[in-house]
């Protein structure tokens, strides 16, 4: 068995086998990465099973991501603030520490594109107040942006709010009004491009001078960011850079060492544009 696996249902379309044989080439570290079909209320069974027999690590996808928060022993901060884990390592006391590197992935690959800068605070949007956001909003106050966050349901977005105004500058505004103000950063962190729709903001929040990012990722252009190009935006990604970059932070848990993304990056975008 494996030492380090991703844990989830479904899993058969996980990159993270790839990318971690990437890393593990590009570092010189050897270490077996599987994947681990998790029945569906057999999230610490399973959990227990693999680390019982070896296991060192794991990350963790949808839609255990709570599970494997309850199933921990200890949390970084930032999974405690997301109230998620993503990436689980086995201490050398038995005891298991907690991570989500979800949005330090994202953070990443945001100063990759130089979408954000350090020092220079941005006027970021946020749509979205689901599980996605939740783990982004943390890094994006510590990285001192100001954070604007709308959601179809706005009690949603209100409660983010005021969860996560103690870390920085954050408001919650309606939908119909965001186009009041100016964004630096428009990311789309709804489920809105799964199903090829858009997010419910006006189109006059668009603009060359607003950089936009989909959380989301497929073969080609997102819904969110067809939409962007079309009303003027130019500066454009979408979330397969997120994916390395929180892969590359559950490698540091394990190894401590970020491993540089761009290579596997490069590999991956060929591949899903083939």
């Amino acid at each position: 068995m494996e030492k380090y696996l991703v844990m989830g249902n479904p899993i058969e379309h996980s990159q993270s086998p790839f990318i971690h044989q990437f890393f593990s080439k590009q570092t010189g570290i050897e270490y077996g990465y599987g994947r681990l079909l998790v029945p569906l209320g057999e999230f610490d069974k399973t959990a227990s099973h693999f680390f019982s027999n070896g296991g060192r690590g794991a990350n963790v996808t949808v839609p255990f991501k709570e599970d494997a928060f309850r199933f921990v022993d200890k949390l970084t901060d930032r999974a405690k603030a997301c109230g998620a884990v993503n990436s689980i390592v086995k201490l050398e006391d038995g005891s298991f520490l907690g991570d989500n590197t979800d949005g330090q992935g994202l953070i990443l690959d945001l100063a990759r594109l130089d979408f954000i800068v350090p020092n220079k605070v941005k006027s970021v949007l946020v749509i979205g107040a689901g599980g996605a956001t939740r783990g982004i909003l943390l890094p994006l106050l510590d990285y001192d942006c100001d954070i604007t966050l709308t959601n179809r349901t706005f009690a949603k977005a209100e409660q983010l709010v005021k969860e996560f105004s103690q870390f920085g500058t954050i408001r919650a505004i309606a939908a119909e009004e965001v186009a009041d103000r100016h964004y630096d950063l428009i990311i789309n962190a709804s489920a809105s491009s799964m199903t090829n729709d858009l997010p419910p903001i006006p189109n006059d929040v668009y603009g060359f001078e607003t950089a936009c990012y989909d959380l989301y990722y497929q073969t080609g252009m997102t819904s969110f960011l067809y939409n962007a190009l079309k009303h003027g935006s130019t500066r454009l990604s979408d979330g397969l850079g997120m994916l390395v970059g929180q892969a590359a932070y559950a490698f540091e848990l394990w190894y401590e060492l970020v491993p540089d993304i761009n290579p596997v990056l490069n590999v991956l975008r060929e591949r899903l544009n083939q």
